[in-house]
């Protein structure tokens, strides 16, 4: 036991030296460091979110909502501003003073610990059974549903796909694919999305639909002569080519992480790790296929793509959120915009837009598909008091949807295994924002799969630890067999 804690001790002071040191260490031999008040804040929320993201890599159990948020905090909001302000480089023109950059920072390390007091929150509460979460992530896939899914998804492929420039399109470009279809830019995102995310929950429900005692030959049947159409549709709609990456990559590793040979903390510490260091090398390199016009790839050091790529816009769109709430004040109408999406604006003539268009409008850009991470879109509404409410809350539930996926790691076919990495990775894009951008997607990833589960029988009494409850067995993914049930062996 003691030589274990020792190991996973090393594990985590040799993660923090990379992330907090040999990392940020490369960028300051690579420029003449400015020092400030606002460079000092920085490094505070380098080494809290490098530290906390070190102990998720070395972590004992799979932690899959604080690997998202931990991720994208190190590097957009630690990593990238500690590098344009050490250089006075930043990827847009819009500048602002040292107090800004300042309030900036401080208002990211406010964020940061009122996530890790809702964390330390939610696990000091730990043999408390959540009253909404644990009922919720314990639903279980039901055949029909899934089915009538897989279905109603290959409808809206045959039917919508050709509107939007039809299959080929989607193997040329996100550009192609947006260039064509509904009238109305978000009707036809709308479309596409429709048929995105059905033929996404149709697969994942497909892998894990459980294995009935009685009646399962027909299903078995069924089952498989849908996997090929429902892996092709995939293939087609949720590539990297014609779909964004934050989405792509939330397909793919839900896969992945709902898949049992994922589970287990070591083979979710290497592949964590591997998810890092593709983040940090290969993401700003990833965008190829945006447009039409491909333009040649120039692989440059970490320091300048950090402080020049448009990618890494969250932090320069903090500093203008701040200044644009200084001469604005503050905008709680702003935040009926992410429930009110659906209402058009014939209905409401004074709907918000999204804030990072908001911004680009108050910076002068051209450019209005910029982003605004959760914490100026908190500011916006209400100053500091509503970001430290925000995260202490996503704080409370990462934490307590972590906890309940470990619980019901055996039970493959609750939306514990399915909905929580699904979620975890899309968090990315809720942190990244803006929400009204991206709220219409998030419904739909959320509500979906209500749609094809039912509640499960167990779900309104607490388990004994020392009896778990049975667990039929799922689908196996493709080229693995045939179909056997798994749930006696070990995750």
């Amino acid at each position: 036991m003691r030589g274990s804690q020792e190991r996973g001790l090393a594990a985590v002071c040799c993660w923090a030296v990379v992330l907090i040191a040999l990392l940020p260490g490369m960028i300051l031999l690579s420029a003449h460091p400015r020092f400030g008040a606002a460079l000092a804040v920085q490094c505070v929320v380098l080494a809290h979110s490098g530290a906390a993201l070190a102990r998720v890599l070395t972590a004992t159990s799979v932690r899959l909502m604080a690997l998202g948020f931990w991720l994208f905090t190190y590097v957009w909001l630690g990593l990238a501003p500690f590098a344009m302000l050490a250089t006075d480089t930043y990827p847009l023109s819009f500048r602002t003073g040292e107090a800004t950059a300042f309030a900036a920072s401080a208002l990211i390390e406010l964020g940061l610990i009122a996530y890790s007091g809702g964390v330390a929150l939610a696990a000091g509460r730990g043999s408390t059974r959540p009253v909404v979460l644990e009922p919720l992530l314990s639903r279980r896939l039901t055949p029909v549903p899934v089915l009538l899914l897989c279905g109603l998804a290959l409808v809206f492929a045959v039917a919508l796909i050709p509107q939007q420039g039809g299959w080929a399109a989607f193997f040329t470009s996100r550009q192609a694919v947006r260039q064509t279809g509904a009238a109305s830019e978000t009707a036809r995102a709308m479309s596409i999305w429709a048929v995105a995310v059905p033929a996404f929950w149709g697969l994942l429900g497909l892998l894990h639909l459980p294995l009935l005692k009685r009646g399962d030959r027909w299903l078995r049947k069924v089952r498989w002569m849908l996997l090929p159409l429902m892996l092709a549709l995939n293939v087609v709609v949720n590539n990297p080519i014609s779909r964004p990456r934050f989405w792509a990559g939330t397909v793919l590793l839900t896969l992945l992480f709902s898949w049992r040979r994922f589970d287990s903390p070591r083979v979710f510490r290497v592949t964590a790790a591997a998810l890092a260091a593709v983040v940090l090398l290969v993401f700003p390199y990833s965008d190829y296929f945006r447009y039409d016009q491909r333009e040649t790839v120039h692989v440059v050091p970490l320091s300048e793509q950090l402080t020049t790529g448009m990618d890494y816009d969250s932090y320069q769109q903090m500093q203008t959120g701040v200044d644009y709430v200084a001469e604005n004040g503050f905008s709680p109408s702003s935040a009926l915009g992410v429930p009110l999406f659906m209402v058009p604006r014939s209905a409401w003539p004074d709907k918000p837009q999204a804030t990072g268009a908001e911004f680009a409008d108050y910076a002068g850009y051209d450019f209005k598909n910029l982003s605004a991470p959760l914490w100026i879109e908190g500011f916006l509404w209400a100053g500091a008091p509503c970001v430290v409410l925000v995260f202490l809350l996503l704080g409370v539930a990462s934490r307590r949807m972590d906890d309940i996926r470990e619980r019901l790691r055996d039970s493959r076919s609750t939306l514990a295994v399915l909905l929580v990495p699904a979620f975890a990775f899309y968090q990315l894009i809720l942190l990244r924002g803006s929400l009204i951008a991206i709220v219409g997607p998030l419904v739909l990833v959320l509500v979906v799969p209500l749609l094809i589960t039912t509640r499960s029988a167990r779900s309104s009494r607490v388990p004994s630890p020392a009896l778990p409850p049975p667990t039929p067995g799922h689908a196996p993914i493709p080229g693995k067999g045939g179909i056997r049930d798994h749930s006696h062996q070990p995750g």
